[in-house]
């Protein structure tokens, strides 16, 4: 059933801010790594497992998040949510290494993995296939500004006042949060009460951590060994996950929902383009700051530029889905993204400040029009019945491929950096250019799982009126 027109925008705007809060939490130390290492004694690259923790985090608790909102209600469970992240948020302020500051943020990624889910989970069960795409937006818009907007303000805070501020910031923001859930948020109707499938869950969290670890390992030298263990492991632990799926009366998510042929290409090569993409708020205020001397803010504030591209484009997704379709626009703007991330390479301190600020604009532009496309195509032809378990597992693969993007990114950095036999943390401008190569081809890869889509994939959802005409 769908909801009256007017109590959807007030749900959508809520969740848009609880997804805020949360991306901007994994985004808005990168500027300040280097003061934060500092203070913990380290370099700015090894605390890039502040960022990954709380990703992994994420995507670890997000495949309970829907049995829990099932249990205790979607009211409940999200202001609870929103209470954990805020407390999680004073401890990480008040860390003193990066122990715990890492243990902080994973408790903070386990509130996150109830936000969100949870809240998208009641969007979609109160909003029709017509105003998909719009409610989306709402949500996805502010997630996409949330990355641009920390490195500024993390480095503007870093800068003048202090890290800790960063968190300090979210204090207000969750005590508002939770007044509005309350007061705006409807209590879900009571669900039917399936037991919780634990070996799918513990199977689940032991192939999605082992994995964001092991490859976070690897960006650091001498632990290769560990890290390709644990890459071992989570392959292992996922075949048994699928395994064990298909067999359990009451799987942690029906595997069915990946027999829809749109599903399944977003979860492949959507999973790929946004590892690629979420690398580079970590890599580019990096490299404005290692590479080319600047501060924290001048850094976060050359990056900001993107923002502006994530809002112009805005104002032409809905239209440039409607008049190419889901297939021609993720693949041509996804060919883009893979060309603005690896024009990032010719960037040096002798590049013109307009220059740089284009090419964030490019990055900002097509970083838009793919998550929003990817968000949108996700869910356009999954039945009702399937969208609980097409949510969870989407908002798994969505938060593992943010925080896999980060290690990634970090790996292959260190890798560049020891080929020429640089001391640990000793990157140059020549470095960050093999990563953006790298990283761009990643892209590029995302399109061979894109170009499989029918040419009317989704036309429901964005209203393509060329469905009908052949291929």
């Amino acid at each position: 059933m769908t909801a009256t027109p007017s109590k959807p925008n007030i749900i959508w705007l809520i969740v848009a801010a609880a997804f805020f809060m949360e991306t901007l939490d994994g985004t808005v130390i990168a500027t300040a790594l280097p003061q934060m290492a500092a203070t913990f004694g380290t370099n700015p690259v090894n605390l890039s497992i502040g960022m990954t923790s709380y990703l992994v985090a994420l995507a670890v608790f997000i495949p309970i998040s829907g049995w829990v909102a099932d249990r205790l209600g979607t009211r409940r469970v999200f202001a609870w949510a929103v209470a954990a992240f805020t407390v999680a948020s004073v401890l990480c302020a008040l860390s003193t290494s990066v122990a715990q500051f890492t243990a902080a943020r994973v408790f903070q990624g386990m509130a996150g993995a109830m936000m969100v889910p949870v809240g998208r989970l009641a969007v979609l069960r109160n909003t029709g296939k017509e105003d998909l795409v719009r409610a989306m937006a709402f949500i996805v818009w502010p997630g996409l500004i949330a990355p641009v907007i920390g490195p500024p303000l993390g480095g503007f805070l870093a800068t003048y006042l202090s890290w800790q501020w960063i968190f300090i910031l979210n204090v207000p923001l969750g005590v508002a949060g939770i007044f509005l859930i309350r007061a705006y948020i409807p209590e879900s109707p009571p669900q039917p009460r399936r037991p919780l499938d634990t070996a799918g869950f513990a199977l689940s969290g032991l192939a999605l951590s082992a994995l964001m670890v092991g490859v976070e390992m690897l960006g650091y030298g001498g632990h290769w060994q560990l890290g390709t263990g644990l890459i071992a492991a989570s392959a292992v632990s996922g075949i048994a996950l699928a395994a064990h799926l298909r067999r359990h009366p009451h799987p942690l998510v029906e595997p069915a929902v990946m027999r829809v042929a749109s599903f399944r290409s977003v979860m492949v090569g959507g999973t790929i383009a946004r590892t690629a993409i979420s690398a580079m708020p970590f890599l580019l205020p990096l490299l404005f700051q290692v590479g080319f001397g600047l501060n924290a803010f001048e850094a976060g504030m050359l990056y900001l530029a993107s923002m502006l591209g994530n809002l112009g484009m805005k104002l032409v997704t809905t239209q440039a889905l409607r008049r190419f379709g889901f297939r021609n626009v993720l693949v041509f703007n996804g060919a883009l993204a893979a060309a603005s991330i690896a024009l990032c390479a010719v960037l040096s301190r002798e590049t013109p400040v307009p220059l740089i600020v284009a090419i964030m604009l490019v990055c900002g532009m097509t970083r838009s029009m793919q998550f929003t496309g990817l968000t949108s195509m996700a869910f356009a032809e999954v039945p009702q019945p399937q969208m609980s378990s097409a949510n969870t597992l989407f908002s798994t693969t969505q938060q593992m491929s943010m925080g896999l993007g980060i290690a990634v990114g970090a790996v292959v950095l260190h890798a560049a950096a020891a080929a020429r036999g640089a001391a640990d943390g000793a990157y140059q401008v020549q470095d960050f250019r093999i990563t953006f190569l790298v990283v761009g081809l990643l892209a590029l890869s995302s399109l061979l799982s894109f170009a499989r889509l029918r040419r009317d994939a989704g036309a429901e959802v964005s209203g393509h009126r060329r469905a009908d005409k052949p291929a």
